[in-house]
């Protein structure tokens, strides 16, 4: 998908202030109100733009501890362990992997006995080998996205 200086503008607007209207961005954007939603609806489409709800934090709602499990699995069972790790609520993120470990887990607890006791769940689920875990200290960069968005900005304005 081609994302122009347009699109970026919205995502900027989207990212800095979700709470807005469209009827505003419009406003604030300088075009036509018919003009944005076009463009709305063709990112959300293209997948560009794929959700719309609040930020929660997990520490916020008791479970301050991060950590990344790495999961090693029987070789032909990723299709089942994913599908098991998806029943467990601390785990907020999984991804397949290359490199040490065949899946690798983001997984929020209330403490480290709580970790532990998700960690020794995760052991039990058929097809698992090992896990290797590491607890996160501080976060340095959080989450974001409007760097890269700039950045598409700037190179979309320069063609």
């Amino acid at each position: 998908m081609s994302v122009d200086e347009l699109d970026t503008r919205i995502l900027r607007l989207l990212i800095e202030e979700p709470r807005t209207s469209v009827r505003e961005y419009a406003r604030l954007l300088g075009i036509a109100r018919g003009t944005l939603q076009a463009r709305l609806d063709r990112l959300e489409r293209e997948g560009v733009i794929t959700g719309s709800g609040p930020t929660l934090s997990p520490a916020a709602l008791g479970h301050p501890v991060l950590a990344f499990v790495h999961v090693e699995v029987t070789q032909g069972h990723l299709d089942e362990v994913g599908e098991a790790l998806a029943g467990v609520p601390e785990i907020v993120e999984a991804f397949s992997i290359t490199g040490g470990g065949d899946l690798m887990t983001r997984v929020v607890a209330r403490d480290a006995g709580h970790l532990e006791d998700v960690i020794q769940r995760l052991i039990q689920v058929p097809g698992v080998v090992r896990t290797r875990t590491e607890v996160a200290l501080r976060e340095r960069v959080p989450h974001r996205l409007l760097p890269l968005v700039e950045a598409i900005g700037r190179a979309a304005k320069g063609r």
